[in-house]
């Protein structure tokens, strides 16, 4: 705490104001690696938004002309759905708004 008595020698007040701004430090580096963990899982969740985006718009367009090979097709589809999707370019221009500077 900031607020607290501090003891009475130069001395003892320097180390015990050392020691509370190490605890400072400690905590922004404790909350910026949580910030991190948090625009991660954010970036993984948008990216799978977009992609299942992307799938479901596939979905609507060709519903009506589907045949029994389209298992096959299926895996493949999916992934190129995934790189098409367009996420790397929504993420890459979303990021900088979610980072700490």
């Amino acid at each position: 705490r900031i607020n607290q008595v501090l003891p009475s020698t130069a001395n003892e007040k320097t180390a015990a104001i050392k020691q509370w701004m190490d605890s400072v430090i400690d905590e922004i580096y404790h909350y910026k690696a949580e910030h991190h963990r948090y625009v991660k899982e954010a970036v993984t969740l948008l990216e799978l938004a977009l992609w299942k985006a992307k799938l479901d718009e596939k979905d609507e367009n060709g519903a009506e002309g589907r045949t029994k090979k389209v298992k096959v097709d299926a895996e493949s589809v999916r992934k190129e759905k995934r790189v098409t999707c367009g996420a790397d370019t929504v993420i890459r221009n979303i990021l900088p708004f979610l980072k700490l500077e």
